[in-house]
């Protein structure tokens, strides 16, 4: 598997992560708060959130086309995107766990 699968999942995993919790913190503003522009705040987020989570289901899922996943761990790291900070967690472990894959598949890999 290419390292460029990795980087763009970990690319949009951290990009999906950062916006689902502004826009957690956008909610709690407006319906908290009661602040004024958390509004507008939350409908572009919401709005950037949602279509860049598409882009992460398409990577997550090449990724783990690639990795040859079961379906259960598929959907995991998939659902990691609807969870405030999941995508930070789920993103770690599995950049770890291939990473591991990598190296003992090439050393040369782990020197790198």
């Amino acid at each position: 598997m290419k390292r460029s699968v990795l980087t763009r999942y970990r690319i949009m995993a951290y990009v999906t992560g950062v916006l689902l919790v502004a826009l957690t913190l956008g909610m709690i503003g407006k319906y908290v708060l009661d602040l004024g522009g958390a509004a507008d705040f939350t409908q572009v987020v919401s709005i950037a959130h949602g279509w860049l989570y598409v882009v992460y289901l398409i990577f997550a899922f090449d990724l783990g086309s690639k990795a040859k996943w079961p379906v259960k761990k598929q959907l995991w790291v998939l659902l990691a995107g609807t969870v405030p900070t999941a995508a930070f967690f789920v993103e770690r472990s599995i950049t770890r766990e291939l990473e591991a894959e990598a190296a003992v598949e090439d050393p040369a890999v782990a020197k790198a």
